[in-house]
């Protein structure tokens, strides 16, 4: 099989969709669930249906500063014949009571008058405007029915929604478990540090575990484990308790490009090889329950399929689905050119201008990540964009 994988190359690749389908197939979303309480569950994704344990509000409370009254003794009021009314404590016939924004209504009151529509005398009260039964009255339930459903399984939870919660008497809620991701640098000639000549600091690793921080995921970030078969399967079977494993580097067809193979005599590898650029050497597969998925080692590769791929794994691990990131129009100052059937990730930045594509060496220029500020997409069925064009600037670096 090796020796059959490294002669023939990547001859077939799957279309980025129809992977992202075969990968779905093989993640399963944690079942584990806690209890969090309310004040610390941003980000954490509902586990079971939440209901409110009050109403907001939970009493009838006045809109407007002004006065309680009961509307049909405004019947027919205008400032050349406003409606008498005595100020009171208590509501009572002829009688009106002052409230404030967010005051309980009177018991007996129905309506409130806006306080530049009432004249106060030394005999009482002349309200100028009429009112209808509720006007100017936030009853109870305005904002958030008792029986309302409030989130359902698979909402994440975002900071406005703790204020819900808690404006709803709810103290806490059952959440899933982050999704546990175990990151394995791979490469004999990747260090830590204090490279040599003919080494390279590891980076990939690091980076993308402070993205599955940012996409909910619960990281492991493993030792660099060296281009040996034996210590590559150990390392995977080590981390088989995880939700899902993700390596970096060894994932193409080279002499040193061991995954694919011991992921094969461990489990099975669905896919391997994927038609978009860069970042076409990467593949995924299972051993035993756990999909793992085989990032390359070029640092733009591996961003590239850690967003394309890695990042709806861990959403899916983490019983939700992932969302589309947000995006910034803006004309093209330059031509993209790309390959037709296969979808293109063109690194670009916003200037004065509009969009202008980032020069770079390739795949392995890291400080062309860092200049960006996203990417356009050139789909499969394009090849290339003409300078001018209205183009969509996708932003990697959201937090979802």
């Amino acid at each position: 099989m090796s020796s059959d994988r490294h002669e023939a190359g990547f001859k077939r690749q799957t279309p980025v969709t129809a992977a992202r389908e075969q990968l779905r197939s093989v993640v399963t979303g944690v079942d584990r669930t806690e209890q969090i309480a309310t004040e610390a569950a941003v980000g954490r994704v509902i586990a079971e249906q939440v209901t409110p344990e009050r109403a907001v509000p939970h009493y009838d409370r006045a809109a407007m500063d002004g006065f309680a009254v009961n509307a049909e003794e405004t019947v027919g009021a205008s400032e050349r014949a406003p409606a008498r009314l005595e100020r009171a404590e208590n509501m009572g016939p002829g009688r009106a009571v002052g409230v404030h924004t967010g005051s309980e209504l009177p018991e007996h009151a129905d309506a409130v008058v806006r306080v530049e529509d009432v004249t106060e005398r030394n005999d009482g009260l002349a309200v100028e405007t009429a009112v209808a039964p509720g006007e100017n009255v936030a009853p109870t339930g305005e904002d958030v029915a008792a029986d309302a459903t409030l989130f359902e399984p698979g909402d994440r939870l975002r900071p406005s929604d703790l204020g819900l919660l808690k404006a709803t008497g709810i103290e806490g809620v059952t959440a899933y478990q982050p999704p546990e991701i175990a990151v394995i640098p791979t490469g004999e000639e990747v260090v830590e540090s204090d490279p040599g000549p003919g080494e390279i600091v590891e980076t990939n690793g690091l980076v993308v575990i402070r993205l599955v921080e940012r996409w909910g995921g619960d990281p492991r970030y493993r030792d660099i484990v060296t281009d040996d078969q034996q210590a590559l399967a150990d390392a995977i079977e080590r981390d088989l308790d995880a939700d899902v494993i993700v390596t970096t580097g060894g994932s193409s067809v080279g002499e040193r490009d061991l995954l694919p193979e011991v992921v094969e005599d461990l489990g099975d590898v669905a896919v391997h090889g994927v038609a978009h650029k860069p970042g076409h050497p990467v593949g995924f597969g299972r051993v035993e329950a756990t999909p793992v998925l085989m990032l390359p080692g070029y640092p733009v590769s591996a961003l590239v399929n850690a967003v394309q791929l890695l990042y709806p794994a861990v959403a899916w691990a983490g019983n939700r689905e992932p969302e589309a990131p947000p995006t910034t129009a803006g004309e093209l100052t330059r031509k993209i050119a790309s390959e037709p059937g296969v979808r293109s990730y063109v690194r670009v930045r916003h200037v004065a201008e509009g969009v202008e594509p980032i020069r770079s060496g390739g795949a392995g220029v890291l400080s062309s990540v860092s200049a960006a500020d996203g990417w356009v997409v050139v789909p499969e069925s394009q090849e290339g964009i003409e300078a001018g064009a209205t183009v969509s600037v996708e932003d990697w670096e959201w937090s979802p």
